[in-house]
C-alpha cells in the first residue's frame, strides 16, 4: 500500500482558527472519502462503528488494535484530510499504549485518543463504565508522548470519570492529564448545558477541548456552532454514520425482501455508474493506462 496522504495543513494548525472543528464519524474508507467530498476538513475514525460494521458487534472492547491500524491506513490511504482516530484504552499498559501511538502514527493518524476507561471498556455513553487510577492513566498518557516520533501528531486525553466520581472528580482528572503535555482533551458524556460551560470555562482557553454528540446518549445534541458559542474546538459525531447507514440498510433490505427486487429502491440509490463516479473509477483506469507503455508512455 502507498504511503498515507498528508494535509497540506495540520490539525494543530487548523485547531488555531477560531471556528469549531466538524468532524463526522467514518469507519472506512468509503465513508471517509464521502465525508471529504461533502467538504469536511477532518473525520473521526470511531472505534464504536468499527465494532458496529466490521464485527456486527456493541462497542464493549472487542476490536483490536491492529484491525484500527489496518481501518486507518486504508483510509489514510484514501483521503487527504485529517484522521482523529479513536484508541480506547492504548489497547493495554504503558507499553501497549506506545505500541499503538506508533503503529497508528505509522499508519497516518492526525490525533490518537487515549481514556482512561478499565479494561474491557465500553462505549462512553453505555452505563457500568469505571476508570483506571489517575497515575496509571498519566503514565499512558507520558508513554503515548514519549512513543510518537512527529510532534504534529496530536494526543488527545479522554476522561469517562463524569459518569463513575461525578463532574468535579472528571475535571480534576482532566487537569492532572494536561500536566502531562497532551494536545487536547475530552471529557466524556457531559450530561448538560450546566456542565459543558463548567468544563469549558475551566480548560477552553488553555487547550482545546472535544465535545461527543451520541444521538440518544447522556449530552444534549447540539450544532458545531452552539458548541463553539460554549468554547469547544472540536465537535465529532462519532456513531451517525454508522446509525444513518444501518436505517438505510434496514429499508433496503425489508424492500429487497418483500419485491424480490431493487426496482421500488432505485430512486434511493446510486446506479452503477454513479457509484463508480464517487469512487473516482474513471481516473483510477486512466492513471492504469497512463503505465500500459512501460518506459515509453
Amino acid at each position: 500500500m502507498s504511503q498515507p496522504h498528508r494535509a497540506t495543513q495540520t490539525l494543530g494548525q487548523r485547531l488555531q482558527q477560531a471556528e469549531a472543528l466538524l468532524a463526522p464519524g467514518v469507519y472506512d474508507a468509503l465513508t471517509a472519502l464521502v465525508a471529504q467530498q461533502a467538504g469536511f476538513g477532518a473525520v473521526y475514525l470511531s472505534g464504536a462503528s468499527i465494532a458496529y460494521t466490521r464485527l456486527g458487534r456493541s462497542d464493549i472492547g472487542l476490536t483490536t488494535a491492529t484491525e484500527v491500524a489496518q481501518t486507518l491506513a486504508h483510509i489514510t490511504d484514501r483521503v487527504s484530510i485529517p484522521v482523529i482516530v479513536d484508541a480506547d484504552t492504548g489497547f493495554g499498559n504503558a507499553l501497549n499504549t506506545q505500541r499503538t501511538v506508533r503503529d497508528f502514527e505509522r499508519a497516518g493518524a492526525a490525533m490518537i485518543q487515549i481514556e482512561d476507561q478499565t479494561f474491557p471498556k465500553r462505549c462512553g455513553h453505555l452505563d457500568g463504565k469505571g476508570v483506571v487510577p489517575v497515575a496509571e492513566m498519566q503514565g499512558k498518557l507520558r508513554a503515548a508522548l514519549d512513543a510518537r516520533q512527529d510532534k504534529n501528531t496530536l494526543i488527545l486525553a479522554r476522561t469517562d470519570a463524569v459518569a463513575v466520581e461525578g463532574l468535579d472528580a472528571a475535571l480534576e482528572r482532566a487537569e492532572r492529564y494536561l500536566e502531562c503535555g497532551v494536545d487536547a482533551l475530552f471529557i466524556e458524556a457531559l450530561r448538560s448545558d450546566e456542565q459543558m460551560n463548567r468544563a469549558c470555562a475551566q480548560f477552553a482557553k488553555r487547550v482545546p477541548l472535544l465535545a461527543n454528540m451520541v444521538e440518544g446518549g447522556k449530552t444534549p445534541v447540539q450544532s458545531a456552532a452552539e458548541l463553539g458559542g460554549h468554547g469547544f474546538k472540536i465537535v465529532i459525531f462519532p456513531g451517525g454514520t454508522a446509525r444513518a447507514v444501518l436505517h438505510t440498510l434496514q429499508g433496503y433490505y425489508a424492500s429487497l425482501h418483500t419485491h424480490q427486487t431493487t426496482r421500488p429502491w432505485q430512486d434511493q440509490m446510486l446506479d452503477f455508474d454513479g457509484l463508480n463516479a464517487v469512487i473516482e473509477t474513471p481516473q483510477l483506469l486512466a492513471l492504469g493506462q497512463g503505465y500500459e507503455g512501460g518506459l515509453h508512455a
